[in-house]
């Protein structure tokens, strides 16, 4: 690696600090700047385009560095890193974490071996909830697990959300993960977007002090060597999407503000630069109705650099979100570039406009070569090129891993999964939940129970449940029903990968509302439900004894709440609306304008 790399003076950057090694605590961002500069200085043209795109890469289940098939097709690791000289990786499903480490040091050692030698960057969407979609979250397996980010909005405790952070931190940082594709700032005021579980509710007051805390524990007061970088997203605020439809699909493209609230979705943003936020990702929709161009906001200049950069004064890295230049296969499968509002420009058309916009990299993407052929035709300059590269290359010098890109083995065993942090995972599940209804007259509520009562149970473990009470097979003979639901949604098998996200109506539909009204009505009943977004549930409301719902939480941290080992302290983070109907006239941009709502935003019981 190209650790030897000398200042304009010809000072060693080794003999910078006592310790032999640039510290960028103590190291004024002069020295980082001319460390820049001096490699700058050396690239080929081949290696700045090769920095500029950040893509998905597979992980060898055995430790070792994949060349051959994963789930997205063929992939070579060896020719993205040696040939394509790429060095920002995206990772999924992990292996155990001295695995994951052993995986991350060969790759590293691969990238030493290349040209400059400069290191990888490990980039991870979530990994410390319950949701599993490969193209937004992953669940925890290893790792500590938490409510999702809506369930730290029902919490609403920023030193909490800055706590999680932390751990979240320390983890990452012990299998190789230096950036985070995330918080997402975004906002729930449409309550049919399938991504409502990834934000921090509907309300942006709360929402930018959420976001300002999670930001923090990740990243520190400055981003430093023990930094995990955070690239928040999707400015400028993806949640108001044209009947709740998400940008993943063509459908969906449309982002619109009927309520004339476009600002309202910058808030959190505002927080997040105030943040220091190392890095912003725009997202794929379209504004519609707006002064902007309605192209795609990775596409956009008067978004990017007019708003974003000139605006709010960000200078840090802009990567695009995932597919946004070119058409991908995935078995039989073809994913469309979303390219929404410029899908007749050909893949070099699109990057040399998403660069002229202010975008410095290219997610989900792994075309070096168009890069390379727009500054050799000269449609694209190398001094522009230059200062995308310049703030890609700052963060990997700030986060040391030009100095220190290898990580320990025995550290990852001891970290990853920690008891402390599984147990502050554990307790935030616990608080996030919300009581709803207690019993159908609040002067005779039925939590908490108490005793050894006879359940009924549906998706709940038995072997967990019977630590609680004695549990039946038949609930005519059950003192108690207990059933733990999930949010409806639409099954849709359209288009691949369409099927992961829970989008459209938000209401049970028949046969299966009569169903679960038949077990309220036979015994009573305890629902709990997991809300990745609102769902409309008026009838299952009035029928069950209690409510109460999680935004990811376990078994026993619901049962826990249930007969009173833990007290329901979580606040609704949206409203729950009382119909369809009226979920179809609320305004994408506009929070907590649902007709008179079952639920309002913020209610929660407790005892």
């Amino acid at each position: 690696m190209s650790l030897m790399i000398k200042l304009a003076d010809g000072t060693p950057v080794r003999d910078l600090n006592k310790n032999g090694r640039l510290d960028v605590y103590e190291d004024p961002s002069r020295l980082v700047d001319e460390r820049v500069e001096d490699l700058l200085s050396q690239m080929s043209l081949e290696e700045k385009a090769g920095l500029m795109f950040h893509t998905i890469l597979a992980v060898g289940q055995d430790g070792e560095l994949v060349e051959g098939m994963s789930p997205f097709g063929p992939v070579s690791t060896n020719s993205l890193v040696s040939g394509k000289l790429m060095n920002h990786f995206n990772v999924h499903g992990l292996p155990t974490p001295r695995l994951a480490a052993r995986w991350h040091n060969k790759l590293q050692a691969l990238a030493e071996s290349t040209g400059m030698g400069i290191p990888v960057t490990i980039s991870s969407d979530p990994r410390h909830g319950f949701n599993d979609n490969p193209l937004t979250n992953l669940q925890a397996v290893s790792f500590s697990q938490w409510t999702e980010p809506i369930g730290l909005a029902a919490i609403g405790d920023a030193e909490l959300v800055r706590k999680y952070g932390d751990i979240a931190r320390q983890e990452y940082l012990a299998v190789g993960i230096r950036v985070a594709l995330h918080p997402m700032a975004d906002l729930a005021t449409e309550p049919r977007w399938a991504r409502i579980n990834g934000t921090f509710g509907e309300d942006a007051v709360q929402a930018a002090g959420l976001v300002e805390a999670y930001i923090q524990g990740f990243q520190g007061q400055i981003l430093g060597p023990k930094s995990v970088a955070c690239m928040t997203k999707h400015f400028p605020g993806g949640g108001p999407q044209k009947d709740g439809e998400d940008p993943h699909f063509p459908y969906g493209r449309e982002q619109t503000y009927p309520g004339n609230n476009f600002n309202y979705h910058l808030i959190p943003f505002e927080a997040a630069v105030k943040a220091n936020t190392a890095q912003i990702m725009p997202y794929y929709g379209m504004p519609v109705g707006t002064k902007f161009e309605p192209i795609g906001f990775g596409f956009n200049k008067g978004v990017i650099t007019r708003l974003l950069r000139e605006k709010y004064g960000f200078n840090g890295v802009v990567c695009t979100d995932w597919g946004l230049l070119s058409d991908r296969s995935i078995g039989s499968h073809v994913m469309k570039a979303r390219a929404w509002g410029v899908e007749h420009l050909s893949v070099q058309e699109r990057a040399w406009m998403a660069i002229e916009a202010g975008v410095d990299q290219f997610g989900g993407e792994e075309c070096p070569e168009v890069i390379i052929e727009l500054v050799r035709s000269g449609q694209l300059s190398e001094a522009r090129l230059d200062q995308s590269v310049r703030r890609l290359l700052r963060d990997k010098f700030i986060l040391n891993l030009f100095d220190n890109p290898y990580i320990s083995e025995d550290a990852a065993e001891k970290i990853v999964g920690r008891e402390d942090f599984v147990s502050a995972g554990d307790l935030a599940q616990r608080r996030s939940i919300v009581l709803l209804k207690n019993g159908q007259s609040p002067s005779v509520p039925i939590l908490p129970l108490s005793g050894m009562p006879k359940l009924y149970l549906e998706n709940v473990s038995e072997q967990v449940a019977r630590d609680y009470g004695k549990v039946i097979q038949n609930p005519d003979e059950a003192d108690l029903a207990i059933l733990r639901l999930k949010a409806p949604f639409e099954h849709r098998d359209n288009e691949f990968l369409e099927s992961m996200f829970h989008a459209g109506d938000l209401d049970f539909k028949l046969p299966e509302l009569e169903r679960i009204l038949n077990i309220l009505h036979r015994v009573p009943t305890i629902i709990d439900i997991y809300l990745d977004r609102p769902a409309v549930i008026p009838e299952i409301t009035a029928a069950a004894v209690c409510l109460l719902a999680n935004f990811g939480a376990s078994d026993a941290a619901v049962l826990d709440v249930i007969f009173g080992r833990s007290a329901p302290q979580g606040r609704l983070p949206f409203e729950l609306p009382l119909s369809m109907k009226t979920v179809r006239r609320q305004k994408e941009d506009l929070p907590y304008d649902s007709d008179t709502p079952l639920f309002p935003f913020g209610f929660g019981l407790t005892y």
